[in-house]
C-alpha cells in the first residue's frame, strides 16, 4: 500500500457533480500539481478549497478539493477528493490527469480494503458497506448500517469473549494450580459454559434467516401448466402489464422477472414457461427452466385453474413443492368448478379476471414469513453468506468438543476451543488470507 490510488467515486454519467478520490503518501502531491490553488499542500487538515483543475495552463473544470490528512480518513491515509462538475467527458479526463501525475487506478473495493488493512474497519463491516449500497428497502438500509457501524461484529467480539474466558481459566488451572482464587474449569463446568455458547450461536443463526430474507428478498416462482393465468397474476401482483398475456397456450417460454415490495421485504416474482409435455424445442427449455427454478425457489406460488381438471403435469408440480414453502392459488373462480380441490393443501381462491381475493395472497406471505415480526423486530444480523459458513463450521465445533470432553483431558480439550476462538475470529477478519480479501473486496465497485 505504498502507491496512490485514485478512481471516480460517483456513479458514471451526467449530474450535478462527480468526485475523483485520491489516497495514499502521494495524494496532496499529485493533486496539487493539477490544481490551481497554490495554498492546497500547505493547507490543514479537513478543508475544502475553490480553483481549477488545468493541463497545461488550460483549464478543465472549476472544482471544489477537499484534502484530508491520515490517519482520520475512511483508508486511514491521506485523501483528496475532487469535486467536478458531473459530466462523462470532464469526469474522465480529470482522472486521467491524476493517473498521469503519478496515481494508480483503484482496483474495485480498494478503498474500503485500504480501510480495512489499515484498521479502520473489520470483514464484517466491510461486507456491510457492500449491502448498505444495495439495500432496496428502508430495513435492508437499517440492517446493513447496524453491520458498518459495528453492532454485528460485536455479536461475533461477545461470542470469542466468552470463549476467551474460559480458555484464559483452563491455562491457569494449568500453569498455576496454586492460585486457589481462580475457579477449578471442571468438565462439566466447561460443557455448561459451551451449552451456553451454542445456544447463542443457534439464535445468531435464527436470526440471520429473517437477515438473509431483508438483504436478499425472496425468490418467488410462479409455476402451473399454461395458461392458468400465471402472467396475468404477476401483472395483477405488480400492478403493471409486465408480462404478455394471451390466450395462446406457450406464450410465455422464458422466465420473466420483477420485484415487488411487501412489507419492507423485497419479493424477486419470476413467471415460469408453463410446465406440459411439448415437442416444441423452445418451449421444451422453457420448461426445463422452470422447474429447476422451482428447486432454487424460497416459495413458489403453484397456479391452478377451478375449471379444468387437474392433470398429471399439476400433481407432479404438487409433488415437487410438498417440502418447500408454498401456496396453491386456484384462479377462474368466475367459471364453473371442475377441479377437484379436496385434496389441496389450503388453497387461495381468486379471480383474476374480477380482481377477486388478490390480496389475500399477500396476506398469506405475510404470514407465512412472519413478515410482521420482521418488520419490528432488531436488526442486528450477520447477513453474509460467508460469515454465517463460519458460525455454522463453530457451531459444528463446539458440539463436538462439548459431546466429546469426557474422553479427553482438559489441556486437549483447551486446544480445540482455540480452534473455535480462530474460526470465530475469521468471520470478523482477525484472521485472513490474500486470496479471501481479493475475492471479497472484487465484488465492490471502483471508488469505494
Amino acid at each position: 500500500m505504498d502507491d496512490t490510488i485514485a478512481a471516480i467515486s460517483t456513479a458514471q454519467g451526467i449530474g450535478a457533480i462527480s468526485i475523483i478520490r485520491v489516497s495514499g503518501p502521494k495524494a496532496f502531491e499529485i493533486v496539487s500539481k493539477i490544481f490551481s490553488n497554490k495554498n492546497f499542500l500547505e493547507a490543514p487538515s479537513h478543508t475544502i478549497h475553490y480553483g481549477y483543475i488545468v493541463d497545461n495552463g488550460k483549464k478543465i473544470d472549476e472544482v471544489l478539493v477537499s484534502k484530508m490528512n491520515g490517519p482520520k480518513t475512511f483508508t486511514c491515509e491521506d485523501v483528496a477528493e475532487i469535486n467536478a462538475h458531473g459530466g462523462i467527458t470532464t469526469t474522465n479526463e480529470i482522472l486521467e490527469l491524476v493517473l498521469v501525475n503519478g496515481a494508480r487506478l483503484a482496483e474495485p473495493g480498494e478503498f474500503t480494503k485500504r480501510a480495512f488493512l489499515n484498521g479502520r474497519i473489520d470483514l464484517t463491516e466491510a461486507e456491510g458497506i457492500m449491502d448498505l449500497i444495495n439495500s432496496k428497502t428502508d430495513k435492508a438500509r437499517e440492517m446493513a448500517l447496524n453491520q458498518v457501524s459495528g453492532e454485528v461484529s460485536n455479536l461475533i467480539r461477545d461470542l470469542r469473549n466468552d470463549l476467551a474466558g474460559i480458555i484464559s481459566n483452563i491455562e491457569v488451572n494449568i500453569d498455576y494450580p496454586e492460585y486457589e482464587d481462580t475457579p477449578v474449569m471442571t468438565n462439566n463446568k466447561v460443557k455448561n459454559s459451551l451449552n451456553s455458547l451454542e445456544k447463542k450461536i443457534n439464535n445468531i443463526l435464527e436470526k440471520s434467516n429473517e437477515g438473509e430474507i431483508i438483504k436478499n428478498g425472496i425468490k418467488t416462482v410462479i409455476a402451473g401448466k399454461p395458461n392458468v393465468g400465471k402472467s396475468s397474476l404477476l401483472n395483477r401482483l405488480l400492478g403493471e402489464d409486465r408480462a404478455i398475456v394471451t390466450d395462446v397456450q406457450g406464450t410465455t417460454r422464458d422466465s420473466i422477472e420483477a420485484s415487488l415490495v411487501i412489507d419492507n421485504i423485497v419479493l424477486n416474482l419470476i413467471d415460469t414457461a408453463g410446465i406440459r409435455d411439448t415437442s416444441d424445442t423452445v418451449e421444451s427449455i422453457g420448461v426445463s427452466k422452470s422447474l429447476s427454478l422451482i428447486d432454487q425457489a424460497d416459495l413458489v406460488l403453484v397456479v391452478l385453474n377451478y375449471n379444468e381438471e387437474m392433470t398429471a403435469d399439476e400433481r407432479m408440480i404438487l409433488e415437487k413443492i410438498r417440502d418447500k414453502n408454498h401456496i396453491i392459488i386456484v384462479n377462474k373462480t368466475d367459471l364453473e368448478k371442475k377441479l377437484d380441490t379436496s385434496e389441496l393443501d389450503n388453497p387461495i381462491y381468486i379471480s383474476i379476471k374480477d380482481d377477486k381475493n388478490i390480496d389475500e395472497i399477500k396476506d398469506r406471505i405475510k404470514e407465512l414469513f412472519n413478515l410482521e415480526k420482521i418488520e419490528t423486530g432488531d436488526l442486528t444480523y450477520l447477513t453474509s453468506a460467508r460469515s454465517k459458513a463460519i458460525l455454522r463450521q463453530v457451531l459444528d465445533s463446539v458440539s463436538d468438543v462439548r459431546e466429546g470432553i469426557d474422553n479427553y483431558p482438559i489441556d486437549i480439550v483447551e486446544i480445540d476451543l482455540k480452534k473455535i476462538w480462530d474460526l470465530l475470529g475469521d468471520i470478523i477478519g482477525e484472521n485472513y488470507s490474500e486470496e479471501l480479501l481479493d475475492e471479497l473486496f472484487s465484488r465492490f465497485c471502483v471508488g469505494k
